[in-house]
C-alpha cells in the first residue's frame, strides 16, 4: 500500500507540473494565435496553421515559449516556496498587528543598542542605534504595507523591508558581539569580495566600490541593506510569478 501511495503522489506531481506547463503555455501561444489554451474538448478544436507561412510563425513562437518555460517555471516554483513562508509571516503580523509587531521590533533593537551603548565607544554605538532605528521602522512599513498597500506595493516595498529586518540582526549583533565575527562578518567580506570578483566588473563597479569603500563597521550593514532591497524584490517577483502559476486560495485578497 505504501507503494502505491508514493506512486500516486509521484504520478500527481508530475500531472500538476505538466497541467501548469501545457496552461502556461497554451496562455504564451493565445498571446498571436487563438484557442490555444483549454481547447482539448471544444466544439470548434484548437486553431491549427494552414499554410506555410502560419506554420513558421507559429511553430517558431512555440519553441520560443517552451525555452522561455524551461527558465522561468522552475524559478515559479522557488515562489511557491516563498510564498509559503511569507504567508506564514504574515499570520504571524496578522496575530500580533502592525502595533504589536512593531513593539517586539523595538523591544528586541532597543536591548540590542543598549547593549551597543554599554560595550562601545561612541561611533560604533551610533552605527548600531541607526541599524536599530532603521530595522524597527522597516518592520513597520513592511507589515502596514503587506496588509493595506495591495500587490503591487507589497512587492514594491514590503518584500525590500521585511528582507531589512530579516538580514540587519545578525549583521549589527556581529558588530557588537566578537564571537558571531565569523560566521557573519567573514563570511560577508568572503560574498563581498566574491561580487567585486565576478558580477560587479561589468561596467567597472567593482573598481569604483574598491575605490571609494571600506567594508568595515557601519558598511556592513548599508552592504545587507543593499542585498535585502534586492532579495526582496527578487522573492516579490518570484511570487508574483507563482501566482500567475498557480494562484493562491486567498488569491482575491491582498497578497503578501
Amino acid at each position: 500500500m505504501a507503494t502505491r501511495t508514493r506512486k500516486r503522489n509521484r504520478t500527481g506531481f508530475i500531472g500538476a507540473v505538466m497541467l501548469d506547463l501545457a496552461m502556461l503555455h497554451g496562455t504564451w501561444m493565445e498571446v498571436i494565435f487563438p484557442r490555444q489554451r483549454g481547447r482539448g474538448h471544444s466544439v470548434m478544436g484548437k486553431w491549427k496553421p494552414e499554410t506555410l507561412p502560419q506554420a513558421l510563425g507559429y511553430y517558431s513562437w512555440y519553441v520560443v515559449g517552451a525555452l522561455g518555460l524551461l527558465f522561468l517555471y522552475p524559478l515559479a516554483v522557488v515562489g511557491l516556496g516563498t510564498r509559503f513562508y511569507a504567508s506564514k509571516l504574515d499570520s504571524t503580523v496578522t496575530r500580533l498587528g502592525i502595533v504589536g509587531i512593531t513593539l517586539v521590533s523595538v523591544v528586541v533593537w532597543g536591548l540590542l543598542s543598549a547593549l551597543a551603548y554599554l560595550q562601545l565607544d561612541w561611533e560604533p554605538f551610533v552605527a548600531i542605534a541607526a541599524a536599530s532605528s532603521v530595522a524597527v521602522v522597516s518592520t513597520a512599513i513592511a507589515a502596514t504595507t503587506s496588509k493595506y498597500g495591495g500587490r503591487f506595493l507589497t512587492v514594491l516595498i514590503a518584500y525590500p523591508f521585511a528582507m531589512t529586518a530579516i538580514f540587519l540582526p545578525p549583521v549589527a549583533a556581529s558588530l557588537v558581539t566578537p564571537s558571531l565575527e565569523p560566521y557573519v562578518l567573514e563570511p560577508s567580506y568572503e560574498l563581498a569580495v566574491w561580487l567585486l570578483d565576478t558580477v560587479f566588473v561589468v561596467g567597472g563597479l567593482n573598481d569604483f566600490f574598491r575605490d571609494n569603500f571600506t567594508l568595515e563597521g557601519a558598511a556592513y550593514a548599508a552592504m545587507w541593506f543593499g542585498f535585502a532591497v534586492t532579495s526582496g524584490w527578487l522573492f516579490g517577483i518570484l511570487v508574483s510569478l507563482a501566482n500567475l502559476v498557480r494562484p493562491s486560495p486567498d488569491d482575491g485578497e491582498d497578497e503578501s
